[in-house]
């Protein structure tokens, strides 16, 4: 583990711990550094928002700037069968974009799996890669949308809220981490709120599937702080392109350079890899949005032929309308 003196770093990215699981990675910050932080009450708490999308009107002046430690607090921490698992809390005080938030942390690396926002300031939207996640709906046939790393529902409750017809269903390997979700993150109430529509599931979502096929899949699986070994297979695709509806599209948290691997690897040679897989099933049809810089950058990637951009705005909230340019097509 790091010493105190070292800088410590949240990044949002997904860093997934677990093979099967959806995951945004504070590299830096596992749940003990944390507590050591805590006796340093004014030291900053500095940020490196790699895999975020800040608005127009958002400061921006604050994305690299720390976060002054009393500014965060653990809410709960334990370990489960497959995680360590901690949820903090951001102070409403806090000038950073993330100020007000709750943020599910797994693993001694400290990978940030969920973020919620919290009253009186509440917001839906996130300014992160959910958010990006949350524009694939208007853009799909009637059915379902998978969820391959459900966590505590992040991605979920932007779809269900944002789109009255919506319906999700998610899987989750950690049964403690859908525990934590419906204790702090809402997801009892999305349960309560959506019975017909939000259906959650305790297991392994490379077996995911349902009767007639899915609309569309949301896929967010790391292993270590990689993308796991599976994406970069072809045979992983088709097989998800066999339990897609007719018009289903597949929409791929693919990382980038940000991704900072436990074994030291490359995470954009890792996601270069993973979307030519991606394209070898989709020949022509796969399409990437990237965040953040060079240096610092994460992608999505999504299948299908692009959509007419113009309609595809006009079907979105109005907040995510400027992710609808941002994609291009994909060359290998």
């Amino acid at each position: 583990m790091k010493s105190v003196t070292q800088p410590f770093f949240l990044s949002l990215q997904i860093q997934p711990s677990n093979p099967h699981r959806r995951q945004t990675s504070l590299h830096s910050l596992s749940p003990l550094s944390l507590s050591s932080l805590k006796t340093h009450p004014k030291r900053p708490f500095p940020i490196k928002s790699q895999q975020t999308h800040l608005n127009k009107t958002q400061s921006t002046s604050t994305q690299d700037d720390g976060i002054p430690i009393d500014h965060v607090k653990t809410l709960a921490r334990f370990k489960s069968l497959h995680n360590h698992i901690t949820v903090v809390q951001v102070s409403r005080a806090a000038d950073h974009p993330f100020a007000g938030s709750r943020l599910l942390l797994l693993d001694s690396p400290g990978n940030i799996h969920s973020i919620s926002f919290t009253f009186p300031n509440r917001r839906l939207f996130t300014s992160t890669y959910f958010d990006v996640f949350a524009t694939l709906p208007p853009i799909l046939p009637p059915g379902p949308l998978a969820v391959l790393g459900f966590g505590a529902g992040s991605a979920a409750k932007l779809i269900l809220e944002s789109y009255p017809t919506g319906v999700v269903h998610g899987w989750e390997i950690d049964p403690a981490v859908i525990s934590v979700g419906r204790e702090y993150f809402d997801l009892s109430w999305l349960e309560r709120k959506f019975p017909d529509r939000l259906k959650v599931y305790i297991g392994d979502a490379m077996g995911a599937e349902i009767e007639d096929g899915f609309s569309g899949i949301l896929v967010d699986l790391f292993s270590k702080g990689c993308l796991i070994p599976e994406l970069q297979d072809p045979r992983t695709w088709e097989k998800m392109r066999r339990s897609l509806r007719r018009g289903g599209r597949i929409m791929v948290n693919v990382g980038g350079s940000c991704v900072e691997a436990e074994d030291g690897s490359d995470g954009r040679v890792v996601m270069e890899e993973s979307v030519r897989a991606l394209e070898k099933v989709f020949p022509g049809r796969v399409s990437v949005l990237t965040l953040g810089n060079r240096n610092e950058d994460s992608s999505v990637a999504m299948t299908g032929e692009m959509p007419d951009v113009g309609e595809w705005k006009r079907a979105l909230p109005k907040a995510l309308r400027f992710y609808a340019d941002m994609w291009t097509p994909f060359h290998g």
